[in-house]
Parts: structure tokens; sequence; C-alpha cells
């Protein structure tokens, strides 16, 4: 039988189509445009996860969901044949700051579901730092001290797999964090280490910080607003301390779920930065 992989050119879905191949699984890869960089033993079927297509699914009796719309691909599925949908989820539902309807559909399925629920990726800055690394190995960021808990992709990546692959986690949500809490000024030390190089923190304003995320594009202007703190988010307005205000306290220390499903310890941001090398050289 056939797994069907969708987000498959995420950061964590890149992931989690590796480690399927490796397994030696038959892996469908849904994309709305031309996918590259996938192994060449990868089906490639074209379709908008908005707009779900029986075909899709042929043959397929397992599927990782990356979260769009309302979910209403679950129910498309589970008549089609799927028996298994680990999806992609987010640690705010967790401590109860989001409600994902994404979730809710796949739970009303009649699939076996797990959850997979990250907290803040410890790729989420790497749009913003990576280049003015490579340029001038610097980082120019408003919140030194800002300390979170974040997650390395591949332990995401590794948790939706053993949950495809394996029996005993249907009806599981997996909230999945980093081994430590670390500041920003810590992160900015251990991809220095990893360099084997000095890069300097420079402390600037939200505001000049966002402006040079802007005109950076991509990933790093969509998302500048939220990573500097001036949304919360579900959008709306923040205090403009970042992420460590109370609601998110229940995210600032390590959770146990990438241990509990894969039995070793999370990886660390040291490692993170080891396997990133390539993006600040």
């Amino acid at each position: 039988m056939t797994i069907l992989v969708t987000g498959a050119t995420g950061v964590v879905g890149r992931n989690v189509v590796a480690r399927l191949v490796a397994a030696g699984e038959s892996v469908r890869v849904l994309s709305r445009r031309p996918a590259t960089g996938l192994p060449p033993s990868v089906e490639v079927v074209a379709g908008d996860l908005l707009e779900p297509r029986d075909e899709w699914f042929a043959g397929v009796d397992r599927l990782y969901l990356f979260p769009a719309g309302d979910g209403a691909v679950a129910r498309r599925a589970v008549r089609c044949g799927v028996r298994r949908i680990v999806d992609l989820s987010a640690a705010s539902v967790t401590i109860g700051l989001y409600e994902n309807p994404v979730e809710a559909a796949v739970e009303a399925s009649g699939a076996e579901w797990t959850h997979v629920r990250p907290g803040g990726f410890m790729t989420n800055l790497l749009p913003a730092w990576a280049p003015s690394i490579r340029a001038r190995r610097v980082v120019r960021h408003p919140f030194p001290d800002e300390a979170g808990v974040p997650v390395h992709e591949a332990d995401v990546a590794a948790v939706a797999v053993a949950a495809l692959l394996e029996d005993g986690h249907a009806g599981r949500a997996y909230t999945l964090t980093g081994p430590e809490l670390i500041t920003n000024r810590d992160q900015v030390a251990a991809i220095a280490a990893a360099l084997g190089e000095e890069v300097r923190f420079e402390v600037v304003s939200r505001e000049v910080a966002r402006e040079e995320m802007r005109a950076l594009g991509g990933f790093a202007a969509d998302h500048a607003d939220l990573l500097l703190g001036f949304v919360n988010y579900g959008g709306g307005e923040s205090s403009g301390e970042g992420f460590s205000d109370d609601d998110y306290s229940a995210l600032l220390k390590p959770w146990p779920d990438v241990e509990t499903v894969l039995g070793r310890p999370a990886r660390s941001y040291a490692r993170w930065a080891r396997d990133h090398l390539a993006d600040f050289r």
C-alpha cells in the first residue's frame, strides 16, 4: 500500500518523505506545483488540498496531512479507503490558544488519527538570520533574551513517521518541543560554535528588524509581524514583548513527547545548527 504525503515541499514534509523512502515505503506526494528535490522513487501528483480528488487516494491507506482549509480532505480520504491519518498541527492547540479545524475534521473522519503538535521550530528565524550571517557574521534582532524551547524539524518528522508506520499512536496528540529552554542570544552562540567563527548579536528595535525582514521577502517578510511580536498567534495585536507572556508560559518548558515516541531525547539547538551549516556558510 501507498502513503500519501501532503505539504511535502515544506520543512517537515520533506523530512517525512525522506524517512518513509528510507524505510522502504511506497510514497505518493501531492503538490500544487512541480516538486523538486524529492527522491526519484516518489510518485508526484498535482493538486490542491482545498480541492480534493478521489484519484489521489487510489491504493493509499495512510495519509500525512498538512493543515489546510477545514480538513474536508480527511473525509474524502476515508471514503476512498484511507485508514490512518497523521496531521500536522500546533502546540498552541494543546494550551488552548487555538482551535484547529483540521484536527476536528480528522477526528470526525472515522480514521485512526494522531495529531502532531510542534511548538516553535528551530528553523523559524533561519530565513531572517541566515543572509546576514552569511554576509556579515551578524544577527540583528530586538529580543536577545527571549527564550523558547524550539524543536528540530527532523524530530517532528520522525514522530509523524512513527505514528504513520507503527501501531499504538491512534487517538494521541503529541506536543513537541526541543530539550531545553534557550535564548535567542544562545541560539546565535550555537550557530557561531557550529561555524567555528564569531557571530555578533546586534540589538535593534522591532521596527528596524521588521523593515529588514520585509526586505528579504519570502517567509521572513510574510511572518515578520508574528516573529517580532507585533501580532499574536491568532493575528490580533500583541503586547510587543515577544512570546514570553503568560499565554505562552506552558510552552516555555520542554515537553517529553519526542522522547516518549522515539525513545531518545529531542535534538538540541546545537545539533540543529550543525545540521544547517550550509545555510550559514
